[in-house]
């Protein structure tokens, strides 16, 4: 399984599952992280805190924890 926190800068990706409980993967999938979705890594900061997508359009920022619930392929 690879998730969302291994990926590198310019890579292009699909998410498969959404782990996690709760409110912290309601609010994830709430911003548009679901299954199916295309996602471009822009940037992942030096020390890997946060980790900058490209999903539906839009530019998100990521948490190092958050992004390590998000499997893709």
């Amino acid at each position: 399984m690879k998730t969302l926190r291994e990926t590198t800068n310019g890579d292009r990706v699909t998410v498969v599952k959404v782990h996690g409980e709760g409110p912290v993967r309601r609010r994830i999938m709430d911003m548009g992280v679901t299954k199916g979705a295309e996602v471009l890594i822009r940037k992942v900061a030096p020390l890997g805190d946060p980790v900058e997508i490209n999903v539906r359009g839009y530019e998100l920022s990521l948490r190092k924890d958050d992004a390590g619930m998000i499997e893709v392929i």
